[in-house]
């Protein structure tokens, strides 16, 4: 009995594996022939939801540029003393912090509670039945922050701060992670929220009957106030026993009658357990962290493979600061600066198979014409603005117009792109479908003119070998460039 249960169990898993396997196929399939795009557009926001503590707004996940892409995006503004309520997604998420700051906390199951009250803050050992209050580690964050999340780790935040905290959420939805479909879902563990995706539920093809189901989920929802956090699909019942709490509590969880939406307004302050951040320990903190990834450098040069235990899940760095302009990766003090974060110096986007770049060029200055060789990536202007052009295999402007403030722009893989700073400048951050996301630079002194010998730059483009001398050495910076001429305009605008 044993060899046929063995057999038997064995045959499971192959086609257990075959059917994952086929899953991600067809999505990938469906990724790559929904990029077949003839022209790309800066987007704003296609949904606003007004909510008691900020405003929750995203772009329509069914456009054909996010599905090529394989991803969602959603802008939050959390007003001071707002909380996003406690949630977790399908797909791993990268959140870059735009404006103000706030704390974050997150929940990684079965993890330690090692932020704890003081004894001495309930009198000596506390009154007979007291608890001190215990939770997980919190999150500083504040503007040009970068946070990576799993898919499935429940999160929270909270703006402690004097202004609006405003963050753009990139969820992954063909990560391999995400088992379900293509569609961005949030699961929400507390509140009466708004759907953030009102329209990710209507797909193409699904037919009128889908569409009807959708409308009439929506309009019960606004009618009656039906609750959707996890706990209003369990009885009352369950609850209590899963809690060992009455009724009445039971009740509250499900949050009914609750209209102030995924933001509420907090009731006078956070009680948060937080060690204090004075300047010297923020100095501390950078050069741990500096300590750290140097430590893990050496570690990789040593050895070709990780062994995984690098850092603990319990422990692993969620964040790093792309936007502090004394840690730039590139600056020319005419042109502008980048800032990059992947696998190498946050090792938890190697999870989740995310990177991200931000940027702020000068005025008129420009970006060299370049493109990612293994990922889509997402823009997100943050201020300003530029003339931008994108160019496909074939040749073709896909887009030759401006980005703003607050637009998002798709770049498929491969697909070449150029942006030249209008006179105000321009701040964008560009996430990137891949952990280890590579650009591979068309002008410039590391691009590919420079790799090509000059006898194969003449007969390519039938030119003469100086002209081929100068078109090769005329740029000698390496991707940010100063312009002579204010930002080039189309010749036709739509």
């Amino acid at each position: 009995m044993a060899k046929p249960l063995f057999l038997s169990l064995s045959l499971c898993l192959i086609l257990l594996f075959h059917g994952c396997l086929a899953r991600s196929r067809t999505a990938q399939y469906q990724s790559q022939n929904a990029c077949q795009l003839n022209r790309l557009e800066a987007r704003e926001p296609d949904h606003k939801r007004e909510c008691e503590g900020g405003l929750l707004e995203s772009w329509d996940p069914n456009h054909e540029q996010f599905q090529c892409a394989g991803v969602a995006l959603l802008r939050l503004t959390i007003q001071p003393n707002g909380l996003h309520l406690p949630s977790y997604t399908n797909a791993p998420q990268l959140v870059h912090i735009i404006r103000g700051r706030g704390v974050l906390g997150t929940i990684f199951p079965g993890c330690a509670e090692t932020f704890e009250e003081s004894q001495r803050g309930l009198g000596g050992g506390g009154q007979p039945g007291s608890q001190r209050d215990q939770h997980q580690k919190l999150h500083h964050i504040r503007e040009g922050d970068i946070i990576a999340l799993p898919a499935g780790l429940a999160y929270w935040s909270y703006n402690d701060g004097d202004q609006p905290l405003v963050t753009v959420n990139l969820v992954h939805v063909s990560n391999s992670d995400n088992q379900l479909d293509l569609e961005p879902r949030r699961f929400y563990l507390a509140g009466n929220p708004h759907d953030e995706f009102p329209q990710s539920r209507i797909q193409q093809g699904q037919g009128r009957r889908s569409e009807e189901r959708q409308r009439r989920r929506e309009e019960e929802k606004e009618q009656q106030g039906l609750p959707n956090n996890i706990f209003s699909g369990f009885s009352v019942r369950y609850i209590q026993e899963a809690f060992n709490v009455d009724s009445e509590t039971a009740r509250r969880i499900q949050n009914q009658n609750d209209f102030r939406g995924s933001i509420i307004r907090v009731k006078d302050r956070l009680d948060l357990v937080r060690p204090p951040r004075s300047r010297q320990e923020q100095e501390h903190e950078t050069r741990r962290q500096e300590l750290r990834q140097a430590e893990r450098e050496h570690s990789r040069r040593q050895s070709s493979r990780d062994n995984g235990m690098e850092e603990t899940v319990c422990t692993m760095r969620l964040r790093e600061n792309i936007g502090d302009p004394a840690r730039a990766d590139v600056f020319s003090p005419q042109a502008g600066r980048l800032r990059t974060v992947n696998g190498y110096n946050l090792p938890i986007l190697n999870w989740l198979q995310l990177s991200a770049e931000r940027g702020f060029l000068y005025s008129n200055a420009m970006y060299s014409p370049h493109y990612n060789i293994n990922a889509h990536g997402i823009i997100y202007v943050i201020r300003g603005r530029a003339r931008c052009q994108v160019v496909d295999d074939f040749g073709r402007s896909v887009f030759d117009g401006e980005l703003r403030q607050g637009q998002a722009l798709t770049v498929p893989q491969n697909f070449a792109i150029v942006k030249q700073a209008e006179n105000e400048g321009f701040e964008w951050v560009s996430f990137k479908t891949n952990d280890r996301a590579k650009v591979s630079q068309l002008a410039g002194r590391i691009s590919y003119i420079w790799a090509l010998p000059e006898d194969v730059i003449a007969n390519s483009y039938q030119i003469s070998r100086e002209q081929a001398r100068r078109l090769k050495y005329n740029r000698q910076e390496a991707s940010l460039f100063t312009t002579s001429h204010q930002s080039i305009r189309p010749a036709v605008t739509a």
